[in-house]
Formats: structure tokens, C-alpha cells, sequence
């Protein structure tokens, strides 16, 4: 990885930066990035100011803000410029060598069209991971963008409501658990449920009730009866008469038996 700033302007010395300086910067970087602190074209100043102060006690190395803004601009420059090489097809990040991974015919075709990117092709990039996130435009500056303390804020706000909601809802199923059953129905709903349980209560009655006694033959019936049976004298008659009126059970005895056996009948029941 670079080891330098270039050039120098005035009011920043030039110093070598080593992996462990790279490291503490980024992780403040980090710190503050999760904190929301980005800004959209660089740091606050106050993340400037506690980076300074992190690689100098880390590294006991003297450096200024105006060293941590241009390493910061290298680390800027090597996303921009790696980051475009991995949209590519071919192209990967080895993550053990910390350098790109592509077949060499797929990089000279790269180069050839992206002269920025000749000296990548075997550039050590440590903590490509921080990098990726820290200067991803997209992420860091972006519509949209959240910090890691919007969203832990989000997912505790969430949390507390769907709490909030299930505490509700048990509540109001107890209540509903709790007090009595109450149905609601339209007026039409009404009459058809009245109307279904007096049908109800009808067909039970009519299936408990006692079938009713059959009617009676009337006189009329028993004379047409005892009229067709021939040779039959007014005493006997008037006999069989008295009774088949007094029981109905004998009238339709006689009604079914045939025309022969008639008489027969009659004068036996008439003599006992």
C-alpha cells in the first residue's frame, strides 16, 4: 500500500504511512461513520481531529489533519478506482494477497482502455473490507443512506412496537376471552334464525305428538255399507247397525272383507 502523501503542499509534511497508522485511521473512521458523522463530501471536523489523535498515540508518530485528509483521499482514490475494476466481469478481490484477482488476458484489455488503473494490477490494498464501506459514495453520502445507529435505532423502534401491538392484542384477546359472547345480526339474519328454530321446534313437536285417533265412520257410511249386502231383514239390520256404530274397528273389519263373506259375518256377529 502507499506509504506516502504526494505531493506536499504547504502546511503538511510528508510522512510514510505504515499499515498500523492506515489501520488506526480507518478505525475511527469507522467509529465515526456508524456515529452518522460522514459529511457529504468528506469527514466533519471532529473526526479529522480524533483520527490525528488516534495514530499519534497508537503510532507515536507527529502528523496533522492535513496528513489524515490526504491519506484519506488515497483510500479514496484506490475505491474509485478498484471498485470500478471489480464491476467487470472477470475481475475479483483475493482476499488473502489483498490485491485484485484477473487473468491476464482480461487485465491488458482493462488497462489498455483504463490508464488510471496500469499500476493496480498487483497493488497491495489492506483492509479492502473498510475501505469498501467507508468510501462507497453510495453508502456513506448517498439518498437513503443509514448509519449502523439509525438502523439499531429503527430495529429497537420496530421491536418496541410489534411489542407494544402483541401486548395489545393478548390484552384484547383476554378481554374478548373474558367477557361474554355477543353476535351481532341483521335484521333479516334475525327472522331467519327465528324462522329456522320454530321449524325446528315444530318438527319436534309433530315427532313427539301421539298420532290422532282415525275419524269414525259416519252413519251414512255404515247404511251405504250394510245396504249393498242382499237378503239382510230390517232386525238384522238394525243389529249390525247398532254395532258397527259403537265400534269402529268392526265397520272397517267388515268394509274389508269380500262381497261373498259379507253376510256370513254379519249374522255371526249378530248371534254371539
Amino acid at each position: 500500500m502507499d506509504s506516502s502523501n504526494a505531493p506536499t503542499k504547504k502546511g503538511r509534511s510528508c510522512i510514510k504511512w505504515t499499515d498500523a497508522m492506515d489501520k488506526a485511521m480507518l478505525d475511527v473512521f469507522v467509529e465515526y461513520f456508524n456515529k452518522g458523522d460522514r459529511a457529504q463530501n468528506g469527514w466533519k471536523p471532529h473526526v479529522y481531529t480524533a483520527a490525528v489523535k488516534k495514530v499519534m498515540e497508537k503510532c507515536t508518530v507527529e502528523l496533522t489533519k492535513d496528513n489524515i485528509i490526504a491519506r484519506s483521499k488515497t483510500f479514496d482514490k484506490h475505491y474509485v478506482i478498484v471498485n470500478n475494476m471489480l464491476s467487470q466481469s472477470g475481475f475479483g478481490w483475493d482476499d488473502d494477497k489483498n490485491m485484485i484477482s484477473v487473468e491476464d488476458d482480461v487485465w491488458n484489455n482493462y488497462a489498455k482502455a483504463n490508464k488510471d488503473a496500469a499500476s493496480y494490477r498487483y497493488k497491495v490494498i489492506k483492509y479492502w473490507d473498510m475501505i469498501s464501506t467507508l468510501y462507497n459514495r453510495d453508502r456513506a453520502t448517498g439518498e437513503g443512506a443509514r448509519t449502523a445507529n439509525e438502523s439499531t435505532a429503527e430495529m429497537a423502534e420496530e421491536i418496541a412496537n410489534t411489542t407494544a401491538t402483541n401486548k395489545d392484542a393478548n390484552s384484547s384477546t383476554k378481554d374478548d376471552e373474558d367477557r361474554p359472547k355477543k353476535r351481532y345480526r341483521s335484521d333479516d339474519s334475525i327472522a331467519t334464525m327465528l324462522g329456522d328454530k320454530l321449524d325446528n321446534f315444530t318438527a319436534v313437536f309433530k315427532a313427539d305428538a301421539p298420532e290422532p285417533p282415525p275419524k269414525p265412520a259416519s252413519p251414512e257410511e255404515i247404511w251405504a255399507l250394510l245396504g249393498g249386502i242382499p237378503e239382510l231383514e230390517d232386525d238384522q239390520l238394525l243389529a249390525i247397525y247398532d254395532v258397527l256404530v259403537a265400534d269402529d274397528r268392526k265397520f272397517k273389519s267388515l268394509l274389508a272383507l269380500p262381497e261373498r263373506m259379507k253376510k256370513k259375518w254379519v249374522l255371526k256377529k249378530i248371534s254371539t
